[in-house]
């Protein structure tokens, strides 16, 4: 058994035992941390402008986290570095917004210009802290105190449980803040174009190919269908009654089609009616699964009316990453 090993189990059991305490901290309504977060999501809710989050050293790198999370779950936020604050930088917060300051001691001396700011202008100040009578906590509207927790190097004491615990807090706000706003998975692609989750999360209209859809009437004979799916390029043809799609025709259709007397056949006669759609409104990681579970190439975009919009094929889905 490698000392590395145990030492990685050591220190993840000693930051377990820190979640614990801060999941303890929030066990009951009227807990003191369980008010403040109440609070603390409330004010972030209501305020009309901005969450500035910010920290120095380690818990900088926490607040910068914090403040991508609250802004990629639908809550305008950005990281101010407290050095830079008092070098001009204090311009960027504004009356309206909320603060959230973090510091494990709650004495971060960086600190003070920002703090005295939020006091002079009464912007609101969230204290995260483990520092239940410092300075930090003091000054602040909103107190977050962290439970104390034995830091995972015990040496050095150097920042790994309460860091580990203030990461977890702020996810714990800015989840709480996603779903007071009714946040969801289409508005988090709004902030999240790119890689694999923003692939699955685009709208098939996104992708979808609208131009010279292969369409055709009941009506059409069978050899006008086989020419609309070869020059559409996509293995099918959409058939409308009207402007309505009731069915549709595969290279499959087609072949089968061919065992029998096929130039007497219309796309009525070889069309499958009511054919797997999805609405325009609808994710690519849906169709994608509509896809693969029916085992098709190629799903049509349709409207309310069930008129179609486009065309989706599954390499579309594939060639941006959707999985």
């Amino acid at each position: 058994m490698s000392d590395a090993r145990l030492i990685s189990v050591e220190v993840l059991e000693t930051e377990k035992a820190g979640l614990d305490a801060l999941i303890s901290a929030l066990a009951t309504d009227d807990a003191p941390l369980a008010v403040a977060v109440t609070d603390a999501v409330q004010t972030i809710f209501e305020a009309k402008g901005r969450t500035i989050v910010t920290g120095m050293g380690k818990s900088g790198h926490i607040a910068r986290k914090i403040a991508a999370t609250l802004a990629s779950t639908g809550t305008s936020a950005l990281y101010v570095h407290p050095g830079e604050a008092s070098h001009g930088d204090l311009g960027m917060i504004e009356d309206e917004d909320v603060v959230i300051a973090l510091s494990n001691s709650g004495e971060t001396p960086e600190l003070g210009d920002i703090i005295g700011y939020c006091g002079r202008f009464d912007i609101p100040l969230i204290g995260m802290t483990s520092g239940a009578g410092s300075t930090l906590a003091e000054a602040s509207t909103i107190r977050l105190i962290v439970p104390k927790s034995r830091e995972a190097c015990g040496i050095t004491k150097a920042p790994t449980t309460s860091t580990t615990q203030m990461l977890a807090l702020g996810d714990a706000l800015s989840v709480a803040l996603l779903r007071k706003k009714g946040f969801s998975e289409r508005d988090f692609h709004t902030f999240h174009p790119g890689g694999k989750l923003g692939a699955g999360l685009k709208r098939v209209t996104d992708l979808m190919h609208h131009k010279k859809m292969p369409l055709c009437s009941p009506d059409t004979p069978f050899a006008t269908v086989v020419t609309t799916i070869t020059n559409g390029g996509f293995g099918c043809c959409g058939v409308l009654e009207g402007e309505r799609l009731v069915g549709i025709i595969t290279d499959g259709d087609i072949r089968r089609a061919l065992t029998g007397d096929a130039a007497t056949q219309t796309a009525e006669t070889l069309m499958t009616r009511n054919p797997r759609t999805i609405q325009e409104d609808g994710l690519a990681a849906e169709a994608l699964s509509m896809l693969s579970e029916h085992k098709i190439t190629a799903l049509f975009i349709v409207n309310a009316e069930q008129i179609p919009v486009g065309l989706l094929h599954v390499h579309d889905c594939l060639a941006i990453g959707v999985v």
